[in-house]
């Protein structure tokens, strides 16, 4: 099993789409190299931020495929392989590693209410069909997550096992006790654009899982506080709140803030959102273009560029 010690931004990827809907692997490429110029510690794809929901088979392994070239090992691939069937998600599993994902991640079906004990069993048959390190997400809005039993479990049965995702609040508590209970062999990764990263330095936290946008700008967060510097991540973290607070309202608007921030930036040159998803409104439009503008500039007092890819 190859070297999986991921810290710090891992950063998912978005499907760029032209006006047709149609997939451009061109703009994926150019995220992965900005991806190698924010010096950041992973990709991510496809996942909810790459719309997921919304592709053929096909496409998301067309998707790690495009990623995985584009690094040559430069940056290490999660492939994602989400399925509410597990013998389909561990299938695609396979598919992504054959053709280059480093890592494997999967989010754990919330679609109904299921057991724990079920849960438990779905995540050790998609484990048990690879031999890469894999990450779990469990994204559960408005009900309760997986814990520290889980993840002691799943690491007992499948050594591949190696992160958790998770997007909820009040995080601390229970990534303390995922850290006891898996001897510190499973790492603990925030999502929800980094919403929560702050409150969870001091509680261990392995990584953030943004969006590419604002990548750069976390890992100078990340950075500032892994050197002990919380008052400078603090004040990064100031200026990016309101985008991320505002664009998650809705995961729709999400999609479309984040794909003309990386228009703007010059990382994607095609920023559609695939149908069916929820169109903004005039004023929100406006009110999302104020809060890009306020990440570029943000991004420019960091001393970052602000196309770093040609």
């Amino acid at each position: 099993m190859p070297d999986c010690v991921v810290r710090g931004v891992v950063s998912v990827l978005s499907a760029p789409f032209d006006t047709n809907g149609d997939l451009v692997l061109e703009d994926v490429a150019r995220q992965v190299e900005a991806a190698v110029a924010f010096g950041i510690a992973g990709v991510c794809l496809p996942a909810y931020g790459t719309e997921f929901y919304k592709l053929t088979d096909e496409e998301r392994v067309d998707l790690v495929r495009t990623a995985a070239e584009a690094s040559s090992g430069r940056v290490p691939v999660f492939g994602q392989a989400n399925h509410d069937a597990a013998r389909h998600a561990a299938e695609l599993a396979r598919k992504l590693r054959d053709v280059g994902a480093d890592h494997i991640s999967f989010a754990l079906p919330r679609r109904f209410a299921i057991p724990e004990p079920d849960l438990l069993d779905f995540a050790a048959s998609i484990c048990a069909s690879v031999d890469l390190p894999i990450l779990v997400q469990d994204f559960n809005p408005g009900g309760t997550t997986v814990g520290a039993d889980f993840c002691r479990n799943l690491r007992d049965l499948c050594p591949n096992f190696k992160y958790i995702k998770l997007e909820e609040p009040l995080l601390g508590p229970k990534l303390r006790a995922i850290k006891e209970a898996c001897d510190g062999d499973v790492g603990v990764f925030e999502g929800w654009g980094g919403m929560y990263l702050p409150e969870l330095i001091d509680s261990g936290i392995d990584g953030v899982m943004p969006g590419l946008g604002h990548a750069d700008a976390i890992h100078a967060l990340w950075s500032a506080a892994q050197a002990g510097n919380l008052d400078g991540s603090l004040d990064i973290f100031e200026h990016l709140l309101p985008h991320i607070s505002f664009s998650l309202q809705n995961l729709e608007l999400y999609l479309y803030v984040e794909k003309q921030l990386l228009l703007a930036r010059g990382i994607i040159r095609h920023a559609h959102v695939r149908a069916i998803t929820a169109t903004p409104d005039e004023q929100t439009v406006a009110h999302a273009e104020i809060l890009n503008r306020r990440v570029l500039k943000l991004v420019e007092e960091l001393n970052l560029p602000i196309q770093p890819v040609k």
